[in-house]
């Protein structure tokens, strides 16, 4: 463990990556508040207008895992600086844009490059810290700002929207993406370079980007091209025959894009599989509990917010000290199953939230419970997912659980959404109020969330061994601050 002045300096480069981390995250919600003005001054149409979201969403999550894997290949600190600098500069692009065409290509760049900054991140945090009590508490501040940064960027975005404009909710990312690029190469030092030239797996790299981007597009645009038309069970159907062919293509490949053989970790396979299930009902509870909000308790974008900051609150308390705590006093397993028990409680009591509640009552205690188990779980949830990885693989590991919160992310929303507008659309059927039918539909979803977590939280007392390893990988000493990263963690 480092001392000193290089002891501070890798949790100043800590913060910074974290920084970095916070754009990817922010970009995610922060737009949400602003597209009504973006539709009124760009003339979106309602068709239309879904694109602002879905460019990003498509590439975003296309390309996470070869942006995990490109980083193991050509170094976590050079891909994760590329991809902040190209980040910076979509942003730019969207805040100025002035007709359609220039913000939806604008934000798909914007994708690609916050799914190559969320892929390396945790790899180059990982390698920083490799004494099991700093790396867990440097991962719960790195799962503090992935967990509580939407609903941050919910508060952001209706503060620049409303006080100056929906410019700025893309504006914002300049400034901090360009600290970011001025001190990362200062803290993680210059790096080396590879002694071989890399090889990249063409074959593997185009097939599993293809499939991912075609899932993505089936799901989220599910809703409303109906599950079970040709095009979304087409679009599903090539998505499957193509990574078909991707685990073909792994199996015979002499450098595959990613070895089948990391899938024997048991501790990366149930983190994985909780991680999709967890994702779906956080992203339940995030935005249908915003729709609950706005459209049945009638809060406007600043009360929706203000409504989020027990969870933030709470989540920040465990992830900045008690839940790295919990991690090196019980392991990675039970704080985790302890953390999604909690959240299925916070989302049992939105499952009841009444029509006429109000936010004190009926939203708070469900909010901190949920702030609770995200701060409780995030951390174990990463570290398991990472557990036992070799160093060389690290980024591949990260962009893999990344491209599982995304995946189960997408696919949670879009089914629970469903759920939630058909059970409206049959109490609208049989007379009832429309307030009463949305609130009866977002029952449904929270209900399906609850499932979800209950059923995470399982898997992990099943898959994930008792105590896996923490990971700390043999022989590898911890990088001084400042100091050259080797190829696989520097440049």
């Amino acid at each position: 463990m480092q001392s000193g002045k290089g002891d501070r300096t890798r949790w100043w480069a800590l913060l910074v990556l974290c920084m970095g981390v916070l754009m990817i995250v922010l970009d995610t919600t922060v737009v949400n508040v602003a597209l009504p003005s973006i539709r009124a001054q760009l003339h979106f149409s309602e068709t239309s207008l879904v694109w602002v979201m879905n460019a990003y969403l498509l590439t975003f999550g296309g390309f996470l895992l070869l942006g995990g894997r490109l980083g193991d290949l050509f170094g976590h600190r050079r891909l994760f600086l590329s991809g902040v600098a190209l980040f910076t500069l979509a942003s730019l692009g969207c805040g100025l844009a002035d007709s359609q065409g220039v913000l939806i290509v604008a934000r798909a760049i914007q994708g690609v490059a916050g799914a190559v900054v969320s892929a390396v991140a945790l790899s180059l945090i990982m390698n920083l810290f490799v004494e099991h009590e700093e790396r867990a508490k440097a991962m719960g501040i790195y799962g503090f700002v992935c967990s509580a940064g939407g609903s941050l960027g919910l508060l952001l975005g209706g503060v620049l929207t409303s006080s100056l404009n929906w410019h700025w909710v893309f504006l914002i990312n300049v400034p901090i993406g360009i600290v970011v690029c001025v001190w990362v190469p200062r803290l993680l030092g210059k790096g080396s370079r590879p002694d071989s030239s890399p090889t990249l797996d063409i074959a593997g790299a185009t097939t599993v980007t293809t499939s991912l981007t075609l899932a993505v597009y089936a799901v989220v645009n599910g809703n409303e091209t109906g599950w079970t038309s040709a095009r979304t069970l087409g679009l599903l159907a090539c998505a499957v025959v193509l990574f078909a062919s991707f685990l073909l293509i792994e199996s015979r490949a002499r450098a595959p894009l990613m070895p089948l053989g990391l899938f024997r970790l048991r501790s990366l396979v149930g983190a994985n599989i909780a991680a999709t299930l967890w994702a779906a009902a956080m992203f339940a509870w995030f935005f249908i509990s915003t729709l609950y909000l706005q459209l049945v308790l009638g809060a406007g974008p600043m009360q929706v917010g203000f409504a989020f900051l027990p969870a933030n609150l709470i989540m920040a308390v465990f992830s900045l000290g008690l839940s790295a705590k919990l991690v090196v006093r019980f392991g990675v397993k039970r704080p985790l199953a302890a953390g999604l028990l909690f959240a299925a409680a916070g989302l049992a009591c939105f499952a009841r939230a009444p029509v006429g509640g109000s936010i004190l009552p009926d939203v708070v205690p469900g909010m901190m419970l949920l702030g609770v188990g995200a701060g409780m779980a995030f951390n174990p949830l990463l570290l398991a997912a990472m557990s036992g990885v070799p160093a060389r693989d690290s980024g591949l590991a990260s962009g893999l659980v990344n491209t599982s919160f995304m995946m189960g992310g997408a696919l949670g929303l879009a089914v629970l959404a469903s759920l939630a507008a058909a059970r409206t659309g049959a109490m609208l059927r049989e007379g009832s109020v429309r307030v009463t039918a949305l609130s009866s539909g977002y029952h449904v979803a929270f209900a399906a969330g609850l499932i979800c977590a209950l059923a995470a939280g399982a898997l992990a007392v099943i898959l994930i061994p008792a105590e896996p390893p923490l990971p700390r990988r043999q022989g590898e000493r911890v990088p001084a601050a400042g100091a050259p990263m080797s190829a696989a963690e520097g440049e």
